[in-house]
């Protein structure tokens, strides 16, 4: 059985007011990670459009901005600023950028760390309510040995401890990236680093949702016991939806997706910082002999040698071509393997959650890649460069979400 097993209580025990307690903050805590999770969506279009706007540099001091926790307005602020940072003269629009950025992505860490704190809280309060239920009713529990296994499951399942905490290491090494793109004057490897971290942000984020929001082990009590049989045919008849093929194969094929959308996503960051995104600006192949002009040796080095900034790019133009290139390879390697996967769910099973998320990825991939064509198209227009980012962020949910209700059905598969 799954989330969905079903538990025998003690039918004449009364509701516990710890548990009705607990319930309520586990509501809470859902809706703490949604808002975490739309406003790190928010944080990741925001970064792509300073990014796009040139306004790293907005900024040349973290995490103030020329020594203010706002921008240089007045005359007399910016004369100050510029006497400081003389090599950036101030940039107001550029400024007003960066430091939005920043507000929000302070506000994602804050938010981030109340969910790590609260989780902390709600499993201490659940364990401390299991262990007072166990001491209290020890009878039923020697009369059913299996309830406190189940319920230790539930609590591990309902209140995850473990997973915000790494989401709020996360976050505060994304915080040091971001330092390291302002003081290390936007080093290509850095910002890349930096887009990665704010997708990682995001899909930890939504993992935590859908681990949240996965059914919890709901009681039976004496008058719906009589449907235990009807429960177990349902889920019975789920499990003869998905074992017409292997569940189990193609939770590895979608993880697989996982790992070729983000190191296509990596590609992307490593061709946006390095100022590639129009060094080919024909379709569907670059311009000229561009196979003669690539560069693999030179490309891809991680460590750039020493600058006094990076902004506007410090490699060669075939060396960006490559990098051009590569994503574009790296494109079409990932929509053919993510269109089969899809294709091969979908037409494989007769269950709908799984052929909708299928759809879902379909329909984000063919918007991708008409962005991506239209990037080239249109000479890089800011909405659809900003709307590329922000539907590879989707996309990549979306396939976290097709993988774990995989894995769930698995499960099942195995259970039946």
């Amino acid at each position: 059985m799954t989330s969905e097993s079903i538990q025998v209580t003690n039918n004449n025990a009364p509701p516990n007011k710890g548990a009705v307690q607990n319930n309520k903050q586990s509501r809470v805590l859902i809706r703490l990670v949604l808002t975490s999770l739309l406003l790190s969506i928010v944080v990741i279009g925001l970064g792509a459009y300073t990014r796009l706007t040139h306004a790293g540099l907005g900024c040349p001091d973290w995490p103030t901005c020329y020594g203010l926790l706002d921008v240089p307005k007045t005359a007399e602020q910016i004369v100050i600023a510029e006497q400081a940072f003389p090599e950036r003269p101030v940039e107001t629009a550029k400024a007003w950028n960066e430091m939005i950025h920043r507000y929000f992505a302070g506000s994602l860490g804050l938010l981030i760390a109340v969910i790590a704190l609260y989780s902390v809280k709600l499993r201490f309060s659940y364990n401390k309510l299991m262990g007072t239920t166990n001491t209290d009713k020890s009878s039923e529990m020697s009369t059913n040995s299996s309830t406190k296994a189940t319920a230790e499951k539930y609590a591990a399942l309902k209140y995850p401890l473990i997973l915000p905490l790494c989401i709020l290491l996360v976050v505060v090494f994304q915080a040091a990236l971001g330092m390291w793109t302002v003081t290390l004057k936007l080093m290509p490897v850095i910002v890349m680093a930096h887009l990665l971290g704010g997708f990682t942000t995001l899909c930890l984020l939504f993992l935590l949702y859908l681990r949240l929001n996965t059914s919890p082990i709901k009681p039976i009590t004496s008058e719906s016991s009589q449907n235990i049989k009807q429960d177990e045919k349902k889920i019975v008849n789920v499990n003869n939806q998905v074992k017409a093929f292997s569940c189990k194969k193609y939770v590895r094929y979608a993880i697989l997706g996982i790992v070729i959308l983000t190191a296509q996503i990596a590609l992307g960051g490593w061709t946006s910082s390095n100022y590639a995104a129009m060094s080919c600006v024909e379709l569907p192949i670059c311009q000229g002999d561009w196979l003669a002009e690539l560069d693999y040796e030179n490309s891809f080095t991680l460590i750039p040698p020493a600058k006094d900034s990076y902004e506007f790019g410090h490699f060669k133009h075939n060396e960006r071509v490559t990098i051009h290139v590569t994503h574009r390879l790296g494109a079409i390697v990932t929509s053919i393997f993510l269109v089969w996967l899809a294709c091969q769910v979908m037409f494989k099973t007769n269950t709908p959650a799984l052929k909708h998320y299928s759809i879902a990825v379909l329909m984000l991939l063919a918007i991708q890649v008409s962005l991506g064509i239209s990037n080239i198209w249109f000479s890089l227009p800011l909405n659809v460069a900003v709307a590329h980012n922000l539907v590879a962020a989707l996309l990549m949910l979306s396939l976290i979400a097709l993988t774990y209700k995989l894995k769930q059905h698995a499960k099942e598969v195995l259970y039946e």
